[in-house]
């Protein structure tokens, strides 16, 4: 007898028969396995059949995925995948309408399988589709199917996309240009362009020849198709020479690109979903990343063109007609001005600008204050030369500080992360978005400044209270500029202090004995809460995103721990869920008993792979994989990093291991202190019963010693 590891229960169907129920060995060959099912209903010529799972993506099984089969799986008997694409091949040529539609009704279907693509594909069978899209005979539900089994089989990565002919890419671009097209097509059309873009250096230049930004611009007032135009304005962005970068970005700033998305994306009647989300955090990025060329500037010295803005700044502050005639009077004058602008070198300015962030990006931010908002200039300026008790706030110092620490902020010149959704709305109403939003902040730093009553030698204490400030701020999402402010305002310098105290104190470790026992005593139980409230959470579960899903089709799937915690649940879903998914939608499971262990960060496989995006920092920080017998791994990227830290402390709980994320020394370090605070409250409020007290001779001391159980 083989043990009993090896031996899985499942059922499997045949349309027109009674379901057989079978113990399948592992250890033996699946074409055994399938030849004893043909038999069992008296089918003959096995090797033309082989299983798929009944529910779900109805995947093929293989000797190499039949590991994933858990007991109580319901299988199908099907045939084999190389008759399934011959046959399939065959009908879509036939001449019947009918027939034909319902072949390509199923290749869409069949062609996200693996198994299935890879013969369709030995069979040219994206040579046949790519064949019947050119000859531009097919309309309708039967070209929409067509281009998306073409879709589905290229995103197996089989096929070079440079394989593409060039009448195959005109022929889809004329969808995307023609005026009334069926939204299915062109959604598919939208996304057969993107990953084309993404995928093949050359056919970019193709892509961008055959589309012009103004036509994808246009389906922005279609919320069928906004997602997968944004996604191919970003490709095209993204993959964009450097040269010709600013020059899109200029057509689009002409096409209105950013007031189109903030009126029919962002105030639209309709919830942004998270992939849109996603492609609008892109965008945000992309379009700051046309500042790196200005933040990696250094200025030249000796250029006169460039000194010429120093003298600007210095004309609209001090009102330059009167300049003494005198080239030394003016010398010394000028000397006298640029310490009054609180530039670091006074004798000659452009030194400061030679390092490198913020080069001459902080210059351009300067000169946009001193023109664009120049009484807030004037008065920043000249509030701060007239003061003679050392608490001047430098502003040429300031402005070039802040510039570097707005670009960390943004990350200026990082690239997009594939998994993050962190968009600001309030970027999207302006069209100097960068430089409204570094107006407000050198504001908000002069501000902070005076509250604080500082000196030259706080100067890096002042910046890192702006930091915190502004970053805040951010935090809140504020929807518009005018917002931005108001929460600014509220994040005065005393506010701050108020919520470093506040944080501390929840955080705070005391130090008297007495309390260092009572924390020790507390702990467990508090570990014990917070365990249960991750598990909790687990049971709930959450909805994560398919990780390297290019094309702008959202898919999405959920995962869930059982109420008795001893299986997770998990399974795909069509759209991002609204609330709790029922455990029968979820199709597959995994024993809790096979978890062997939960890798974090680059330990991840899935972050071993390549991707069209920079796999950086923030989306390490945000996978981690289960590791289950025999050898398989269930991959995850957290939408963000409380669902990370929930999931990882959630399966190290159920592993019995210990929780070590931030978010729960955290919990921890507020609910011991809460907890502490209430019990020492309770002490304080002990009445001692009345007695009647001896009369001393001598004064008494008396000493209470308190029961911190």
């Amino acid at each position: 007898m083989p043990p009993a590891a090896d031996i899985v229960k499942v059922a499997i169907e045949w349309p027109g028969a009674n379901a057989q129920l079978i113990e399948m060995d592992q250890k033996r060959p699946l074409s055994s396995i399938i030849r004893e099912v043909c038999d069992g209903w008296s089918l003959s010529g096995s090797e033309q059949f082989a299983l798929r799972y009944a529910d779900g993506p109805q995947l093929y099984i293989t000797e190499q995925s039949r590991g994933e089969i858990k007991n109580g799986t319901i299988l199908r008997l099907a045939i084999s995948p190389a008759r399934a694409a011959r046959q399939l091949l065959e009908r879509i040529q036939s001449h019947g309408i009918d027939a034909r539609l319902e072949a390509l009704k199923e290749l869409a279907k069949l062609s996200a399988d693996p198994t299935f693509a890879a013969e369709f594909i030995n069979m040219e069978g994206i040579g046949t589709l790519a064949r019947l899209v050119e000859s531009g005979t097919h309309f309708g539900e039967m070209l929409a199917f067509t281009l998306t089994a073409f879709l589905e089989l290229m995103d197996h990565g089989i096929v070079s996309w440079d394989l593409i002919s060039l009448s195959f890419i005109k022929q889809i671009a004329g969808y995307v240009n023609q005026p009334m097209v069926d939204v299915s097509i062109l959604q598919r059309s939208l996304a057969i362009l993107e990953s084309m873009v993404l995928n093949s250096h050359s056919l970019y230049h193709r892509v961008a020849q055959e589309i012009t930004v103004g036509q994808l611009i246009g389906h922005l007032s279609n919320q069928e198709i906004q997602t997968y135009a944004i996604a191919l304005i970003n490709a095209l962005f993204l993959k964009a020479p450097e040269d010709r970068r600013q020059e899109m970005a200029s057509t689009l700033a002409q096409k209105h690109l950013r007031s189109i998305i903030l009126n029919h994306v962002i105030r639209g009647n309709r919830p942004i979903k998270a992939e849109m989300a996603h492609q609008l955090y892109v965008l945000q990025v992309l379009t700051f990343n046309l500042l790196e060329e200005r933040m990696m500037t250094k200025m030249d010295p000796n250029d006169q063109a460039q000194r010429d803005i120093i003298f600007e700044l210095r004309r609209i502050a001090f009102d330059g007609e009167n300049d003494p005639t005198g080239t030394e009077k003016r010398k010394a004058m000028y000397t006298k001005d640029y310490k009054m602008l609180g530039f670091t070198n006074h004798v000659n300015p452009a030194m400061d600008f030679t390092q490198t962030p913020p080069g001459m990006l902080a210059l351009d931010n300067m000169l946009y204050l001193a023109k664009v908002h120049q009484d807030t200039y004037i008065r920043i300026v000249l509030e701060n030369s007239s003061r003679e008790d050392k608490h001047e706030c430098p502003f040429g110092r300031c402005a070039i500080e802040l510039t570097r620490m707005l670009c960390e902020i943004l990350q200026v010149g990082e690239l997009p992360n594939e998994g993050c959704n962190d968009y600001h709305p309030m970027f999207f109403t302006h069209d100097r978005a960068w430089e409204e939003f570094f107006c407000v902040c050198i504001q908000l730093l002069n501000k902070t400044w005076k509250e604080m009553r500082a000196t030259a030698e706080d100067f890096n204490k002042v910046m890192q209270v702006v930091r915190e400030q502004i970053t805040r701020a951010l935090a809140m999402k504020p929807s518009s500029l005018d917002q931005l402010k108001n929460k600014l305002r509220g994040l005065n310098y005393s506010e701050i202090l108020r919520l470093r105290q506040s944080e501390r104190m929840s955080q705070d470790d005391f130090q008297s004995p007495p309390i260092i026992e009572l924390r020790e005593r507390i702990q467990p139980e508090i570990l014990e809460l917070i365990k249960q409230q991750r598990l909790n959470r687990l049971c709930e579960g959450s909805c994560f995103r398919k990780l390297g899903n290019r094309r702008r089709q959202e898919k999405f799937w959920f995962c869930r721990l059982s109420l008795n915690h001893k299986v997770l649940h998990y399974g795909d879903l069509d759209e991002s869920p609204q609330g709790e998914v029922p455990f029968e939608l979820l199709s597959d499971k995994i024993p809790v008993s096979d978890i062997k262990s939960v890798v974090t960060g680059k330990d991840c496989p899935h972050m071993k792979e390549k991707s069209a995006l920079k796999q950086n920092k923030e989306v390490l920080e945000l996978a981690f994989s289960v590791l289950y017998d025999p050898d398989e791994t269930l991959n995850f990227v957290a939408p963000n990093k409380y669902e990370y830290c929930i999931w990882t402390d959630g399966l190290c709980a159920l592993l019995g291991r210990e929780m070590g994320s931030d978010l729960t020394r955290s919990d921890l370090d507020t609910l011991i202190s809460m907890e502490m605070k209430l019990r020492l409250l309770d002490l304080e409020n002990i009445t001692i019963p009345e007695a009647p007290p001896p009369v001393p001779k001598e004064p008494s001391s008396y000493n209470f010693t308190y029961n911190y159980s």
